[in-house]
């Protein structure tokens, strides 16, 4: 009663001050109050956020970019070194190179050995202008192909003798240098050493700075920036500025720049993004990015959204002067059927007896009321067809030709070295990421669910060797029953990462899979170090507790809804220091599950 009051008495007042104005009067203070002033304001705080989103899209492209750069630039350096540790720790050229010769034909065997093994084997990357083996065996000849020893002769960067007393006084057995100038040339040394690291000589690999880094260094971010790698001695290695190369980075500009961390990033006083990621063996990438792009794509956005503000708003203001006709009361009606809709009455019609403006408006009406019902149908499946498809998406973001590619040439290398242990590794990492990286549907059966855990496991098993038992309680009669894919190993892994299963004495994983009435249960039961109670009343809050804890399972929980709506259940039982149950049910389906629609 007393909301009524006041409604009516404020009709009253806005009735009382505007009684001496025409329509045209009333109109324009409306629309200054209801439009205009509400336009600007909106227009503003859309210019602001488009703002904020214009320089997040364009640090993000950054990031992904030197993170791109970064791990292109680390896979190269990774592959040269696997090339000469292979070589330095060949436990047959170690043996010939120890031999103490008495005959020709002993030396010529071990020459051909040389040049059957490793001659092929430096062809395998580009840009190796010259490999050669080092070695100090005086009953041992230098054939001046491969098998060579030091003397005072000069090559690129120096001397043989020079070189080879360094690399032997070097600390690390592997170590990179660089010879600058116009072409510069790259040296990657290594020392041959055995087991118990006694060395035997050195391994000498001249590269091509244009073929190894030049390509990713030369012209970066399209112009807009540098690139700066650096090794474990902060020395620079590589750059777009090839006059830096070699320099240590205390001599280089940079140092000023430099954020005092690893993996991190700043905006310098001119404008500049400076970013530093770390690679494997304590190298460094930093890459200098110009943000002129990024201002002249803000200009381009503020102008943009000026010029619609104010064309809509002349536009309006121009339809409002136009629009001055006696027709209040059809246009109460329409208003008043518009609340119908607003209140969720679609059923509603208005009859136009007139052939002008309005009347076109209240035909469209009744059109708008008819379609509006199934435009939100398609718009509630559109957003459904959003999140799958955002799901689908981030599974293609990693490439499965590379990887099975990439495992495919470890399994061979694993083999060609009769190494069991790193060939049953790749065989569970093939089976893991076969599975993970099919995105062609969302939906599996339990059988494969399964067999994609298991892969999971041997990994684990590999890794941590007889530290955790893994205990099975099956049903058999589901494994042909379907279920959404990956729900079981992210709650499996949460047991090795945040769990430690694998420190705990007598560490067990307990997975089971039944079958309740018309459901599939599925638990994952262990004795890791359970999960802290604040933390646990966070994930069953739908929140993500802490960096990286609770967000694969509530990614799990949203696609349990997604397919089965509120028959699809998690929750989850932990005590610290005692362990962690977590329980999947879900409908029992002969069929695919289709994405979840209520009504």
């Amino acid at each position: 009663m007393g909301e009524c009051a006041v409604r009516r008495w404020l009709e009253r007042r806005i009735l009382r001050m505007t009684r001496t104005m025409n329509l045209r009067r009333k109109i324009v203070v409306f629309y200054g109050l209801v439009v205009f002033i509400p336009t600007v304001i909106l227009g503003i705080g859309a210019g602001y956020l488009a703002l904020q989103n214009v320089r997040s899209n364009y640090m993000l492209t950054i990031n992904e970019a030197v993170r791109q750069t970064a791990q292109s630039i680390d896979f190269r350096k990774q592959s040269y070194d696997l090339l000469v540790n292979r070589t330095g720790t060949d436990g047959e050229l170690i043996s010939r190179l120890s031999w103490t010769y008495e005959n020709w034909e002993d030396q010529l065997a071990s020459v051909n050995y040389v040049d059957r093994s490793f001659q092929v084997m430096s062809r395998y990357l580009t840009g190796i202008e010259n490999f050669r083996i080092y070695h100090v065996n005086p009953t041992l000849i230098e054939d001046g192909g491969l098998l060579w020893k030091p003397s005072v002769r000069p090559f690129p960067g120096g001397d043989e003798q020079s070189w080879y007393e360094g690399v032997m006084a070097s600390p690390v057995a592997l170590q990179w240098s660089d010879i600058p100038g116009e072409n510069p040339k790259l040296i990657v040394s290594r020392k041959i050493t055995n087991a118990s690291g006694y060395v035997f000589g050195a391994i000498y690999m001249l590269l091509d700075y244009n073929s190894v880094f030049g390509e990713l260094m030369d012209r970066p971010f399209s112009g807009e920036g540098s690139l700066f790698l650096l090794d474990e001695h902060d020395r620079v290695v590589a750059a777009s500025d090839r006059t830096m190369i070699g320099k240590p980075l205390a001599s280089t500009g940079l140092s000023s720049l430099w954020p005092g961390d690893e993996n991190a990033e700043v905006i310098t006083d001119n404008g500049e993004y400076f970013a530093v990621r770390q690679l494997n063996g304590a190298w460094k990438i930093a890459a200098l990015v110009q943000m002129r792009k990024m201002e002249q794509q803000s200009s381009t956005t503020v102008y943009s959204i000026v010029g619609i503000t104010l064309f809509f708003l002349f536009l309006s203001m121009f339809l409002v002067m136009i629009v001055l006709k006696n027709v209040v009361l059809r246009i109460r009606k329409l208003s008043n059927r518009m609340s119908d809709i607003a209140d969720g009455d679609f059923n509603v019609w208005l009859q136009s007896r007139s052939r002008d403006e309005v009347g076109d408006l209240e035909v469209m009406f009744n059109q708008m009321a008819g379609r509006l019902g199934s435009l939100l149908e398609l718009l509630s499946s559109a957003k459904l067809k959003e999140k799958e498809s955002s799901f689908q998406a981030l599974q293609a973001q990693i490439n499965p030709h590379f990887i099975y590619n990439s495992l495919s040439l470890l399994q061979w290398r694993a083999l060609d070295q009769g190494d069991q242990v790193q060939v049953e590794a790749i065989e569970a990492l093939t089976t893991f990421y076969r599975f993970a990286l099919d995105n062609k549907s969302n939906v599996t059966l339990i059988r494969n669910e399964l067999e994609h855990v298991r892969a999971y496991l041997d990994i684990q098993q590999l890794r941590y060797p007889g530290r955790v038992q893994v205990e099975w309680e099956l049903d058999e009669s589901v494994m042909e029953l379907y279920s959404i894919k990956m729900i079981l190993q992210p709650i499996v892994e949460n047991t090795y990462i945040h769990g430690r299963i694998f420190t705990r004495p007598g560490a067990c994983i307990v997975i089971s899979i039944q079958r309740v009435d018309q459901k599939i249960r599925f638990q994952v039961k262990d004795n890791g170090t359970g999960i802290a109670p604040d933390t646990l009343t966070l994930i069953q809050k739908g929140e993500k507790a802490g960096k990286g804890n609770g967000f694969g399972l509530l990614n799990i929980s949203e696609r349990l809804s997604l397919y089965f709506g509120q028959a699809g259940k998690l929750w989850i039982e932990s005590t610290p220091e005692q362990g962690t149950l977590v329980t999947i049910e879900l409908p029992a389906c002969t069929d695919k599950p289709e994405l979840f629609r209520e009504g």
